[in-house]
């Protein structure tokens, strides 16, 4: 069977400048754990739910955590400031943050007359769970696990 005859054709994607949030807010609507990443009309990357968990993780302490003996107290007002600029860059809404911040690039795909066992092989090999189905830079479909289960069972029903 080929990736054509199984593939979710006409996926639902976003784009490199959709602000995080928004895909996000597809991915829950649809139920779903990836979006293709659309440049124009070419595929530039995939967004998943790997990728905007990575931007939730905690970070290290700073290595430059100090008390301050009395001989420094006049640089204190000094780190201060600056150890509040990391803060804020830390704490920035990642929501307002465009999709190609995030994504995962390059992208790897199928194409459509790729065979179904080599997707899924390639799938466990790169350990991913959907794959963008290109022609060219062309999206035309996306392959998903469940995509494959299902081609699977309904050839075994026939």
């Amino acid at each position: 069977m080929l990736v054509s005859e199984a593939m979710t054709k006409n996926p639902l994607t976003c784009t490199v400048n959709t602000p995080l949030r928004d895909a996000v807010a597809i991915l829950r609507e649809h139920h779903i754990g990836g979006l293709p990443v659309l440049d124009g009309e070419s595929l530039a990357g995939i967004i998943t739910e790997s990728d905007i968990l990575a931007q939730l993780a905690t970070h290290k302490l700073s290595d430059d955590l100090w008390l301050p003996s009395p001989l420094e107290i006049i640089e204190v007002p000094i780190r201060e400031y600056i150890n509040w600029e990391k803060t804020k860059d830390a704490l920035r809404n990642i929501g307002d943050l465009p999709v190609k911040k995030v994504m995962t690039h390059p992208v790897i795909t199928a194409t459509g007359d790729m065979d179904i066992e080599d997707a899924a092989a390639l799938m466990l090999k790169e350990r991913i769970a959907r794959l963008p189905v290109t022609d060219g830079k062309k999206l035309i479909g996306i392959l998903t696990r469940a995509d494959i289960v299902q081609a699977v069972g309904a050839s075994r029903s026939l």
